[in-house]
């Protein structure tokens, strides 16, 4: 057996990697996820609203970070749709607007038609100046944006009545692959009315440790990598799932099975490292 495990060919160890990898994938295994209270308190807090409560959503990412953060896009979506809350869509990245239209046609258009555009959801798209926008919209939204992304003046719009500045909401969703994104939005908004603003939101594994010092104070919770956008995942499937769910509202559940098998395969290979290490030892050949 020593001399098996010291003359392993590292090919096999690769074979093995890549089935971990592909078994999951390929058998659509999705793993059970128990939530971290950071997460959960991210779902409570949208579960705390009332219908018709405002919820100013950010989606700040493109397609480079969007194997991480879709998934928990789609599921800050059908929340919010299903606790038919107001929705207000905007992004301070350039290709953000093409995931707004992707969550209005995936989610909204298909599974909540009974939601009227310009009542229950707007999109107000995409404007530059990073954090600037987020200074102003803190303090006068309808000068930033004094149309929606399809043309409409805001005054025309039924939804936009009542809301002047970001205080008019009672929570920010940010989606964030990083510059501008959720950072800025505690340093800029959440800072300007820290009693008045809730904040939750959804980042980048890498981004997530300077995140972490805002939570709970500027921040009412965080969904960090697909880790957390498959505890999210779960906790709406728990309260609100239904049969033969789509694959969409699974999909950090699903990306979870082959990191998780993945990683097991390499806590095995580090012990048998070590024993093969310390075996070696023993005979003197270390």
């Amino acid at each position: 057996m020593y001399e098996f495990l010291r003359d392993l060919d590292r090919r096999v160890i690769f074979s093995l990697m890549a089935l971990a990898v592909a078994v999951p994938i390929l058998l659509q295994i999705t793993p059970p996820e128990k939530a971290t209270p950071i997460v959960r308190d991210a779902f409570e807090t949208i579960e705390a609203l009332e219908e018709g409560d405002r919820v100013y959503m950010a989606f700040d990412f493109d397609p480079a970070s969007a194997g991480e953060l879709q998934p928990m896009a789609t599921a800050f979506v059908r929340h919010a749709c299903e606790k038919k809350l107001k929705i207000y869509f905007t992004a301070l990245w350039p290709v953000g607007p093409q995931f707004i239209k992707n969550a209005e046609r995936d989610v909204i258009s298909r599974d909540f038609p009974e939601m009227v555009y310009g009542e229950n959801y707007v999109d107000l798209g995409f404007k530059t100046g990073n954090e600037g926008v987020i200074k102003l919209v803190a303090n006068d939204l309808r000068t930033q944006y004094p149309q929606d992304a399809r043309g409409t003046p805001i005054d025309d719009i039924p939804m936009m009545a009542g809301v002047a500045s970001i205080r008019d909401f009672d929570v920010i969703m940010n989606v964030s692959a990083g510059y501008p994104g959720t950072k800025e939005w505690v340093q800029y908004a959440v800072a300007s009315a820290p009693n008045d603003i809730k904040l939750v939101a959804g980042c980048t594994g890498v981004q997530a440790p300077l995140l972490y010092p805002y939570y709970p104070q500027q921040m009412s919770g965080l969904l960090a990598a697909i880790k957390g956008a498959a505890e999210y995942e779960s906790l709406v499937l728990g309260k609100y799932g239904r049969e033969n769910e789509p694959g969409m509202y699974q999909e950090g559940l699903r990306r979870m099975a082959p990191q998780l098998s993945g990683h097991i395969l390499m806590v095995g290979l580090i012990f048998v490292g070590n024993l093969v290490y310390f075996m070696a030892r023993k005979r003197g050949e270390a």
